[in-house]
């Protein structure tokens, strides 16, 4: 006989855990004692065969999902109810016997990007509904985002590398963010995991609305990595490579414009010595391609974009790296610094 699954609300941070107890929870306990029985309930239930599904109890979104049904956030029913809502997206988190202080970041990691999934899901699901046709407008840019991390995953070279996304809607201002890691090893690398899916849906999101925004790979140095040709690059270094959302597609910074857009990410610098570098080419959009013919011999870059803005593009800046020595410099006097420095907002990585 099959048992249904328990969905369970862990509070997942000390500091949660006091907020929620402000509300009427947990009373008369401490975090340690709290977490030592949740996780004797949890075990409990799997001796059992009961499989038991995991989310994060956040104080700011339980209090409004009591208001909302009408709950008392002190009632065990209003608990159960927002542990089993089945608005955040992405497949369950199902609790397999770990420690659960051990387990508990990797929850945080997992309802992060949960959460990233359900904004990103809905952002895009509005841009398209402003198009003629909607589903087909959904399957370019679906098709696109799933060429570009190809693209992302062929470029970075073998290594563990980190991915960055930032963007602000030019219609109505939302800001997204999302980062996953991008693991690339003898020619293969691996495009599987939440935070993956939440980078791509958020990515799908911003080129659907046409935002402004970045894409940054921060790319580690060692044994047998890429160097530039002056062999500048030492061993443990971190090579940062960017690329700026242009009216629905990424174009690939100079290694000024990434040098620039890491000032406004890191304004105080970075503990480990990063160098700017250009960003290598990514697959195009067909519709944009078609939709953008080339400038006549003489005449300026010049395009309209979906909106009816008009975007110039001029010569591009050198390709070579910049090393930021660990302090982030923006570009040199007289120089145009990348777009995407002073228009996304969000959170650096």
């Amino acid at each position: 006989m099959l048992r249904q699954p328990v969905a369970l609300a862990v509070a997942a941070d000390p500091a949660d855990f006091v907020r929620l107890r402000g509300h009427g929870l947990f009373a008369g306990v401490d975090y340690g004692h709290y977490l030592r029985r949740t996780e004797s309930q949890l075990r409990a239930l799997r001796s059992e065969g009961v499989d038991v599904h995991l989310r994060v109890l956040e104080p700011v979104d339980y209090t409004d999902f009591c208001e909302q049904h009408l709950l008392a956030p002190d009632d065990p029913v209003a608990r159960v109810a927002y542990a089993a809502d089945p608005e955040l997206a992405g497949e369950p988190f199902v609790y397999r016997g770990e420690c659960l202080a051990e387990l508990l970041p990797a929850l945080l990691v997992d309802h992060l990007a949960r959460v990233r999934i359900s904004v990103g899901c809905s952002a895009l699901l509005v841009a398209v509904g402003w198009e003629d046709h909607p589903e087909e407008r959904l399957a370019a840019v679906l098709q696109y985002v799933s060429e570009v991390y190809l693209g992302l995953g062929a470029g970075a070279g073998e290594g563990r590398h980190l991915l960055t996304l930032r963007s602000v809607g030019l219609m109505d201002g939302q800001q997204l963010a999302a980062q996953a890691e991008l693991d690339a090893a003898s020619g293969a690398f691996t495009a599987s995991g939440r935070e993956v899916e939440a980078l791509c849906v958020t990515l799908a999101a911003a080129v659907a609305g046409y935002a402004a925004g970045e894409l940054l790979l921060y790319r580690r140095v060692g044994p047998g990595g890429e160097r530039d040709a002056s062999g500048r690059h030492a061993q443990g270094e971190r090579q940062v490579l960017g690329w700026v959302l242009v009216d629905g597609w990424l174009r690939p910074m100079s290694a000024l414009e990434t040098a620039a857009t890491l000032l406004a990410v890191e304004p105080e610098g970075s503990p480990e010595r990063l160098v700017a570098c250009a960003g290598f080419p990514l697959p195009f959009p067909g519709a944009a391609r078609a939709a953008r013919p080339p400038a006549q011999p003489g005449e300026p870059d010049e395009r309209k974009g979906p909106k009816g803005r008009v975007e110039r593009r001029g010569p591009e800046e050198p390709e070579s790296p910049v090393d930021t020595g660990g302090e982030q410099h923006g570009p040199a006097h007289g120089e145009q610094g990348g777009p995407a420095a002073g228009e996304a907002g969000g959170a650096g990585r």
